[in-house]
């Protein structure tokens, strides 16, 4: 028996639509593999979408992907992520459920429940909340019932776990590992994009990373996303998803001038049919950030499949940027930063972006869309 580990699609989130293109094909390229490895099912640790209600059209790729895994008698199994979620209660991952496309295993009726698969495989998971405001559900949990439930068990869940964080992620809130309960076979995580594969009691406790990367920073330091596929036995096989070759560059402009800044952009090759990514920092000599002619630079590179430039890190000696960290939870870190002073509730400040990031639906009138909008921030805000 087989099974696959996907997590953190977030399927819909880039702004380029040819990256967001290459985000389904990941996607649908991963569900091929596993029809092609006869997979029993399917688990999805959270974020499956990048948003609450995605837009029509790439809800229509998503389920029909999906459906070919039902076709194949392939069972998907899942978990709403920190995006996905949503505080109303409405999701597309109801939709895709009602749909017999997926299977929500955060189930709670006097304690957190288990599904049984056709393998015998029995699956239970906690859904991962903005703020990491989950931790509330690991503390009402019943484990001694969770872990005296016999047979092969798999854990899902959308959270960071302390003890197995990497340095960069430090300041990310998680949750203690012993907050997990034990006895489980497989401890299927989402929420952190980045590869790990650890032990837990006498379990595997597995990160697969982002299907495809989310971001600059992502691309740049991984080239590409993937999953995993695990046997009964507790092997693990990572399946590397890679479409598009990435070519990264990094200019230092520490010291030089707009044209010398320039003539080094204009000396990059090997970019055809590539995501070409930009990165530019350091503090220039003379001239403003803003002298620089990215658009009529990027001109020049015509032939990549996608271009991408960061100069978050760029000054120059007459005006200073504000910089932003660069990790997936910046929305958090902002938020934060800025919540110290103020009498308002971190659960209030992401509901609101939650109700705000909504999209028009396919044929509603603008007058209707904003309407619907009032009305959900007028019941957030009581």
């Amino acid at each position: 028996m087989k099974f696959a580990h996907f997590a953190d699609c977030h399927i819909g989130g880039w702004r380029d639509d040819k990256l967001k293109e290459l985000g389904i094909q990941s996607f649908e390229k991963a569900i091929d593999i596993c029809i092609e490895e006869n997979t029993a099912f399917v688990l999805i640790s959270g974020d499956l979408f990048n948003s609450a209600l995605p837009n029509i059209d790439v809800i229509k790729k998503v389920a029909n992907a999906l459906n070919r895994l039902k076709e194949h008698n392939i069972h998907v199994y899942s978990i709403a992520g920190s995006h996905d979620y949503s505080v109303s209660g409405k999701t597309m991952l109801d939709v895709l459920e009602n749909a017999g496309l997926i299977e929500n295993v955060a189930k709670f009726d006097n304690g957190l429940k288990f599904t049984l698969d056709k393998t015998g495989t029995k699956i239970a998971g906690i859904m991962g909340l903005r703020g990491s405001l989950e931790g509330s559900y690991y503390d009402d949990l019943n484990r001694e019932e969770l872990e005296r439930e016999s047979g092969f068990k798999i854990f899902m869940f959308h959270t960071t776990i302390n003890e197995f964080k990497p340095k960069e992620f430090e300041k990310i809130e998680g949750i203690g590992v012993s907050k997990l309960p034990k006895g489980f076979h497989y401890y299927a995580g989402g929420h952190v994009h980045y590869i790990f594969e650890g032990e837990y009691d006498k379990g595997k406790l597995v990160y697969p990373g982002a299907l495809f990367p989310n971001n600059f920073a992502e691309l740049e330091k991984y080239k590409h996303g993937g999953f995993y596929i695990v046997d009964d036995q507790l092997n693990l096989k990572y399946v590397k998803i890679n479409l598009k070759d990435v070519e990264s560059y990094d200019i230092n402009a520490d010291g030089k001038n707009i044209e010398n800044v320039e003539r080094e952009i204009l000396k990059i090759r090997n970019f055809e049919d590539k995501i070409l990514l930009l990165r530019v920092s350091g503090c220039l000599k003379e001239g403003r950030v803003s002298d620089i002619n990215f658009k009529k630079l990027l001109e020049r590179f015509d032939g990549a499949y996608a271009v991408l430039r960061n100069t978050s890190k760029l000054t120059s000696r007459e005006f200073e940027e504000f910089n932003l960290e660069e990790d997936e939870n910046v929305e958090e870190t902002v938020v934060k930063k800025h919540l110290e002073n103020l009498e308002f509730k971190e659960e209030l400040v992401f509901s609101l972006m939650d109700v705000l990031s909504k999209e028009k639906h396919e044929g509603e009138k603008n007058i209707d869309f904003e309407k619907r909008l009032l009305k959900d921030i007028f019941e957030i805000l009581k």
